[in-house]
């Protein structure tokens, strides 16, 4: 939910009250027009927030918690194990099972490469179904107006906005910085994830619990490939139609 342009001008004065809105476009990278096309349709984007904070050192979730729609993010709460495995990409998944595997003569685990950092390709997709106890998507269209099938768009495209992430951690039960996390608006460390969480989540993991992960995620990866390619056919059919 975009948020409401004169708060966002009494947030702005109150961290940069010397500042022109030239110079916060400079520092914060935004083009001129972008911010002032924002004010006046008096809607600004929570993107704009979260760059104008980096830029003055202000925690982005904090500037958001500062505004009436994103209020909740006042109150922090630490990440689900199952959300820090969801924000865990594939590749990394897979290299995980293949080290627990590698193990040397002496009995030493082969060298861990650090995990990518998040968010990654299903990362949306995969903390909502993280969270999901069969009825989370129901709640959070009756929380939002939101179709399910709009929703379900959406977590396919493996995006969903930041209004609709913070309905999504609430109708779960869940802290709800995750969903911002997951789409990238803000970081691990903005989130107040501890550095090593995701990690350690990982390291928590039974053989047999990481093995069947990896190959539902592959099992996932192999219908979108399908669909793919089956797409890209029936793009080259139209084509070679025409002529």
């Amino acid at each position: 939910m975009p948020l409401p342009a004169k708060a966002f001008q009494r947030w702005l004065h109150g961290i940069a009250p010397d500042a022109s809105t030239a110079d916060v476009c400079r520092v914060s990278g935004i083009k001129r027009t972008t911010l002032a096309q924002q004010l006046v349709r008096g809607k600004v984007a929570e993107t704009t927030v979260v760059s104008i904070s980096r830029a003055y050192g202000v925690n982005p979730v904090s500037a958001l918690a500062g505004f009436e729609a994103y209020s909740q993010l006042a109150v922090p709460a630490p990440p689900t194990r199952c959300e820090l495995v969801s924000q865990i990409s594939t590749p990394d998944l897979l290299r995980a099972v293949l080290s627990r595997s590698a193990v040397d003569p002496a009995g030493k685990s082969a060298e861990r490469p650090p995990l990518s950092l998040a968010p990654h390709a299903t990362s949306v997709k995969n903390w909502v179904e993280a969270i999901d106890d069969g009825e989370l998507r129901h709640r959070v269209s009756a929380a939002t107006g939101v179709a399910p099938q709009n929703y379900s768009a959406q977590l396919t495209a493996n995006r969903l906005s930041p209004e609709l992430a913070i309905a999504t951690s609430l109708a779960a039960g869940v802290g709800p910085a995750g969903g911002l996390v997951a789409t990238g608006l803000i970081t691990e460390a903005e989130a107040g994830w501890p550095p090593d969480a995701r990690q350690a989540a990982l390291d928590g993991l039974p053989d047999g619990e990481l093995t069947t992960l990896a190959g539902d995620r592959l099992q996932a990866l192999g219908k979108t490939l399908k669909r793919q390619e089956h797409d890209q056919e029936q793009t080259n059919k139209i084509w070679e139609n025409l002529g």
